[in-house]
C-alpha cells in the first residue's frame, strides 16, 4: 500500500510538472524592441512593459539596438520574434522607412506589430502606433519660445539640435512642430533643413545623447556666437549643449533652450533654469498599452484602434515650466516631477 501511495504520489508530481509545463508553454510570448538599452526613456519603457506583461501572464522578451540608428540589430530582434511564434511586438524604430519591409514580414507571418513614439514612414505600415503626438510637442516649446522672448523673437539666432541625418519621423517632427510654434515658415513639414529663415544658424545631429549635444552647440557657436534660443530633440541634447554654453560663460540666462521628454533628469534641469521649459511624454504608458493591446489581439484576434481624428493613438504630453507663458498650457516643475520617468 505504502509502496503504491509513493507511485501515485509521484505520479502526481509528474502530472503536475507536465500541467504546469504545458501552461507555460501555452504562455503567449511578446516582443518590445527600443533604440537603446541604457536611455532613461527605453528603460521605463521597459519596465512598463515587463509589469504589464506580469500582470497579464504573458511572456516579455526584450531587445535593443546597440546604438541610436541601429536598424540590424532591430531586424534581427524581429526575425527572432518570428521564427518564436510570438504573437506581437512593440517598436520604437530606429529607421522609420529602413524597417518597413521587416515589419511587413512580422504582419505577414501574423504578428501584431505596434509601434511606439516614433511612427513609421508610412505610418500605417504598423498596426498600430501608440506616441505621443511629436508635432505637437514640438508646437508646445515653439509657442512657448516664442512668448518668452517677446519682441526678440523677430531677431533670434536659433541652433536647432536635432537628432541624426536620416531624419527618422520622431526627429522631424519634434523640429518642425518647433518651428512652426515659433512662427518659422517650415517649408515641407515632412524634414527639415529647407526653411530660409535667417534667424536659424544651422541644425547639427546629437544622436540623442549628452556628448553628441555639446559637440553639436561647439559646432554652432562658432558659426553664430550670437545664439539666444536652442532647440533639442530631447533632454540628454539640452544637458549637452548648456555645458557647452557654460563653458564659455553663457550659462548666464542670455540663452534660451528647450527641449522634449519629461524625464526626471530633464524636470529637475527645468527647475534649475537649464531648460526653460520641456514637453513631457508618457513613456510607461505606451509600453504598458502595447502589452494590454498584444494580450488582446491574441485573445480575441481584435486590433487597437487610433484616436479619433488621428492615425495613431495619442498617449499624451503636457508642457512643463516654472516660467508660463499667457495662452500656452503648462504645467509647473512640482507635477512634472510627480509625473516623470527614469
Amino acid at each position: 500500500m505504502a509502496k503504491f501511495l509513493k507511485v501515485a504520489a509521484a505520479g502526481a508530481v509528474m502530472l503536475g510538472l507536465m500541467c504546469g509545463s504545458a501552461a507555460y508553454a501555452q504562455e503567449a510570448v511578446v516582443g518590445l524592441i527600443t533604440k537603446t538599452e541604457g536611455n532613461p526613456f527605453f528603460v521605463k519603457m521597459r519596465e512598463g512593459a515587463q509589469a504589464k506583461a506580469t500582470e497579464l501572464g504573458i511572456e516579455l522578451r526584450t531587445f535593443a539596438g546597440k546604438f541610436d540608428g541601429d536598424n540590424d540589430s532591430q531586424i534581427a530582434a524581429i526575425e527572432n520574434l518570428i521564427s518564436a511564434g510570438a504573437k506581437g511586438f512593440a517598436i520604437v524604430p530606429s529607421d522609420s522607412a529602413a524597417i518597413v519591409p521587416t515589419i511587413k514580414q512580422a504582419r505577414d507571418a501574423g504578428l501584431l506589430v505596434i509601434v511606439l513614439d516614433t511612427p513609421l514612414d508610412p505610418i500605417d505600415a504598423a498596426d498600430a502606433t501608440f506616441a505621443t503626438d511629436n508635432r505637437k510637442a514640438g508646437e508646445l516649446i515653439g509657442e512657448w519660445a516664442k512668448g518668452t522672448l517677446g519682441d526678440k523673437a523677430s531677431s533670434a539666432k536659433i541652433a536647432m539640435l536635432d537628432l541624426a541625418v536620416n531624419q527618422p519621423t520622431v526627429d522631424y517632427l519634434r523640429d518642425q512642430g518647433f518651428m512652426a510654434g515659433f512662427g518659422i515658415d517650415v517649408k515641407d513639414p515632412n524634414k527639415y533643413g529647407d526653411e530660409d529663415d535667417a534667424r536659424i544658424c544651422g541644425h547639427e545631429m546629437t544622436g540623442g545623447a549628452e556628448d553628441g549635444g555639446r559637440t553639436a552647440m561647439e559646432t554652432l557657436l562658432q558659426k553664430c556666437p550670437d545664439i539666444n534660443l536652442v532647440y533639442t530633440i530631447n533632454e540628454p541634447a539640452a544637458a549637452g549643449a548648456y555645458e557647452a554654453l557654460k563653458a564659455i560663460g553663457k550659462d548666464d540666462g542670455s540663452v534660451t533652450i528647450v527641449s522634449i521628454d519629461g524625464g526626471c533628469p530633464g524636470v529637475a534641469n527645468v527647475k534649475a533654469g537649464v531648460i526653460g521649459a520641456t514637453s513631457q511624454q508618457y513613456p510607461l504608458k505606451m509600453a504598458a498599452m502595447a502589452m494590454e493591446a498584444i494580450k488582446k489581439f491574441a485573445d480575441t484576434g481584435e486590433k487597437p484602434a487610433a484616436t479619433p481624428g488621428l492615425d495613431f493613438f495619442d498617449t499624451g504630453a503636457a508642457l512643463v515650466t516654472d516660467k508660463p507663458v499667457a495662452g500656452v498650457d503648462s504645467i509647473d516643475t512640482a507635477k512634472g516631477a510627480e509625473l516623470c520617468w527614469g
